[in-house]
This record gives structure tokens, sequence and C-alpha cells, in this order.
């Protein structure tokens, strides 16, 4: 479904810096994560791979098609979505409105609710209120993970979705992820630390110093990230956190 065919990125910053490195990676699975060291270069192909940022050198084909130089609407119109890290915040427009923009259809408020009770929430409790800082971190990653699913798209890419929740919330994102790995049509896509996630996933890539040091199935690479054989260069908070 879509492939890395030697995919460089390179930043012009008076010294010149190397992010990624001749990546070739091709991603059919239902559920790929992907893991390493902080500043390996994780976050920087979710977002090539989004549009987000285009690459230096080599191509992304989705589909067989050349996107390598589309934007984020033209790759979301072929049905690529991303996730942030930090979810925006849209004052004055309610996560109805929301989840309807995502959509790209008629969402009825009823279909909206069923979006939301996916993900665990109450819907009557928040389909009316603004998407703004009167949410919580973790209220926000289920209702950003509500309009990716109101999407349906083939390709749902999640940057780091663990990163500012706390604990309970996390627990309650696991869930989400799971049911979404039973039950999606398309493949997702996930940057991860976070061991429970990589628990779920069908194939884990592993990511250092722009390169890709390792990829295989979960029984293949977690152990080696536990105990410390499959080396992670530069760690700078670890490969894997329980």
């Amino acid at each position: 479904m879509l492939e890395l065919k030697d995919v460089s990125y390179h930043v012009e910053d008076g010294n010149g810096k190397d992010i990624l490195n001749h990546i070739n990676l091709e991603i059919h699975d239902r559920f790929t994560a992907i893991t390493g060291p902080n500043g390996g270069g994780k976050s920087t192909l979710a977002k090539l791979i989004a549009g987000i940022l285009q690459p230096t050198d080599g191509q992304i084909l989705f589909d067989g098609q050349d996107i390598t130089k589309m934007s984020i609407t033209d790759r979301a119109k072929r049905g690529i979505s991303f996730a942030f890290q930090q979810p925006v915040r849209f004052k004055g427009i309610t996560v109805f409105d929301l989840i309807r923009l995502a959509s790209g259809k008629t969402v009825s408020i009823e279909g909206a609710c069923e979006y939301l009770s996916e993900v665990g929430l109450c819907a009557r409790e928040y389909i009316n209120r603004e998407v703004n800082a009167s949410l919580s971190g973790g209220e926000l990653k289920r209702i950003e993970i509500a309009t990716v699913i109101a999407r349906g798209r083939k390709l749902s890419v999640f940057d780091e979705p663990e990163a500012g929740i706390d604990l309970w919330s996390f627990q309650n994102l696991i869930q989400v992820f799971e049911k979404m790995h039973q039950e999606t049509q398309g493949s997702i896509v996930i940057i991860s630390h976070q061991e429970r996630i990589l628990n779920i996933a069908d194939r884990i890539v592993v990511i250092a110093e722009g390169e890709i040091a390792k990829s295989g199935t979960k029984d293949e690479i977690i152990p080696e990230l536990l105990n410390g054989t499959l080396s992670c260069r530069h760690n700078a908070g670890g490969c894997i956190h329980g």
C-alpha cells in the first residue's frame, strides 16, 4: 500500500544535518509500530508520510501512485490521515462540527455520537462541547481518534499518541487502538515508545540515527529491545517504555 524508496531528509541549519538516510520501507500490514530512540527520525518519517514535510531525496508511493510532491490535503483526499502528538484546539468549533468536517460527508448527531462511543466517550457529554482548553489532553486525543475513524481512511498515522496524557487516559487509549486493530479496514501506523502499543502491532520497525535498524514481528523485536541486544544508538530516553 505505502512504499518509501530511498527516502532521505536533510536539514540545512548552517552545518547541515541528515535526519533520515536512504529509508526503504513497505507498509501493508494492518498495524505497524515505528519505534526507536529520541531524535532518531521517527516523527520526521511520520510527517513525510502525511505530506507535512517532503523528502530531500527519494520517492513515496501510495497504492502505486507517486505522492512524493503531493500536499497534505491531496494525500488526505487519497486516504491518508495524520494525528499530531498534540491535537489542535479549535475555539468556537464543537466536537460535532469537528467530526462532521473530518468525515467529509453528511453526518447526523447520532452518527457522530457513535464515533465518540467507539473511543470510549459519553456522547451526550461531549457532542456539543467546544474543542478548546476545557478539554484535557486525553479527551482531545480520543476526540482526534474519533475524527480519524469518521474519515475512514486507508492509512491512519499517529505520532506518539501517548504523549502528554495521564495513565488513566493512556489505558483507555490502548483499548481504543486494540479495537481499531481488530476492526479497521485500512492500515494503522503508530510512532511510539510504549511496550503496550508495540504489543498490539503486526510489525515493528526500529529507526535509529535516521536509518532502519531492524524490522520484524513483535515476537522478534520486543525481546531484543527489552534485553538490549538490539542496539539503540544515541539512546536519549530509551527505545521502549513499559
